[in-house]
């Protein structure tokens, strides 16, 4: 019986979204265009993985950033290494924060990157350490190995550009905070990092850092496999 019922209720919420007499939010609709401004859902992640195979809709994606807010270059498929051949990459050189150098990434990734600095890591940044997000330090994206740099296993979110390694930030007022320093910090700077840490988490497939691992105690891993873990 419930599950008659809920047929049925299928069928009329399809039947009323067809007709127009339900309009769905656009951040709330999976099948709806991802827009970098759109508030963050737990739909936003799958949007997000779906645009893996999809460069045209990720490039445009990226694209309903502001003008001057953003600054990419769309790359073709290439093979750095026979081993890790790359597809859907874009070379992230800044956006809302200069990197300490530019990097390869997954499209999605990058855009990942870019709701993330606009909706958790600066609203942090400003609410903790009264200050904005200047510059993103990292020690890259992109490495072709295995998990840890094991001989054999599964490859790494690094073998295909699809995780960046952030290691600190610099803010406007010349503050500086790293992991490897300030992580068990009792201030605002410790605030400020596991703030960024569990914003991350919205919108990357997986977060891992200090609380992780001792191989991640200097840096974030940021990654967009779906493994649901944030530490």
């Amino acid at each position: 019986m419930r599950r008659t019922l809920f047929i049925i209720g299928l069928i009329a919420l399809g039947v009323a979204l067809q007709k127009g007499l339900i309009e769905i939010p656009r951040h709330w609709a999976p099948w709806a265009p991802l827009h970098i401004d759109d508030p963050v859902t737990p739909v936003t992640q799958l949007k997000l993985s779906r645009l893996a195979d999809d460069r045209n809709g990720c490039l445009a994606a990226l694209d309903t950033v502001p003008e001057g807010e953003l600054n990419y270059t769309p790359l073709a498929d290439y093979s750095p290494t026979a081993n890790c051949p790359l597809s859907n990459m874009v070379r992230m050189q800044s956006s809302g924060v200069a990197f300490n150098q530019s990097f390869v990434a997954s499209c999605p990734l990058a855009l990942a990157w870019v709701m993330y600095e606009r909706h958790a890591l600066q609203p942090a940044a400003e609410e903790i350490i009264g200050s904005r997000v200047s510059q993103v330090n990292h020690v890259g994206s992109f490495a072709c190995r295995n998990v840890y740099g094991r001989e054999s296993g599964r490859r790494s979110e690094h073998a295909t550009a699809e995780a960046l390694d952030v290691v600190g930030f610099q803010f406007e007022n010349g503050q500086r905070i790293t992991l490897i320093n300030h992580w068990d910090d009792e201030g605002e700077a410790g605030e400020f990092l596991r703030a960024a840490r569990d914003g991350a988490c919205d919108t990357f497939g997986n977060v891992l850092g200090p609380d992780y691992n001792a191989a991640h105690a200097d840096h974030f891993h940021m990654g967009m496999r779906r493994f649901a873990l944030c530490r």
